[in-house]
């Protein structure tokens, strides 16, 4: 039985992401910020899967320490990490970057760059130490050198994350060790929703694009689930959303209306 740990697993993709793997008889830690959110979902979660191997630690990614905790809490719990999934991440709304508030500037930098950056030290040393396992980075808007107005702040994380995955991929060559990326596409979440908290106009405007472009978790996270399962390349770039996908989805659209956001 895998056992996989999932960051930022509370709520939206990674909560997804940990439906999915329990569906694979799969052994899953839940993780986010919270203890008493970790618990609440991991209880909810067990009603659906009471015979599943689930265990819920409370994490705060920005902190190394708690980040090491998280590994060992795991790997006492289940024995050892198959799949360790760094998805913690929040967004802005979107705004022009020099309207950005220093506090929201720092907490997206941390909690996307740092965040991964501490996970996959802890979670690379430990699969290095047990000789076997994959890390799996989540990248995103960004990642593929798209810009969109009002996400500087968060296609800059993801661009980094970019290029800190393709070194990892060189460090960890020859060994053992699977290290690879998701690219999920746009999945309607919290955290997009939120980005037009501010601007309810603006998500009223773009609901045409985005109902072409964007998917629901239940049809995303399966298939990622799947894809890392099966995979046995380092270096995998995992794509959901592809360009033949969606030229597709564009030629397709006068006939066949997708209906993502209401």
């Amino acid at each position: 039985m895998k056992v996989i740990v999932i960051t930022g697993s509370t709520r939206g993709i990674g909560l997804g992401l940990a439906n999915a793997f329990l569906e694979r008889d799969c052994a899953v830690c839940i993780s986010g910020r919270n203890q008493q959110s970790v618990d609440k979902i991991v209880s909810s979660i067990a009603e659906n899967y009471p015979s599943q191997p689930l265990f819920g630690l409370a994490c705060d990614v920005t902190d190394p320490e708690q980040i090491q905790s998280l590994w060992d809490g795991v790997v006492e719990h289940f024995g050892q990490v198959d799949i360790w999934i760094n998805n913690a991440g929040i967004a802005n709304e979107l705004s022009d970057f020099r309207e950005l508030t220093p506090d929201t500037i720092t907490a997206v930098v941390e909690t996307n760059v740092l965040g991964t950056l501490h996970g996959s030290r802890v979670a690379l040393n430990g699969l290095i130490a047990q000789g076997f396992g994959a890390l799996y980075n989540m990248e995103g808007h960004g990642s593929n050198g798209r810009k969109q107005e009002g996400l500087t702040l968060y296609g800059t994380t993801k661009a980094a994350l970019k290029y800190f995955n393709d070194c990892l991929v060189d460090e960890v060559e020859g060994s053992p060790i699977i290290v690879g990326s998701l690219r999920p596409g746009m999945v309607w979440t919290d955290l997009i929703s939120e980005q037009f908290a501010e601007n309810p106009e603006v998500l009223e405007r773009s609901k045409g694009v985005l109902n072409i472009i964007m998917d629901k978790v239940d049809t995303v996270a399966p298939w990622l689930a799947d894809q890392m399962l099966a995979n046995d390349k380092n270096g995998t770039r995992i794509t959901w959303l592809n360009r033949r996908k969606m030229a597709s989805r564009f030629i397709m659209a006068p006939f066949s209306k997708r209906q993502i956001i209401d």
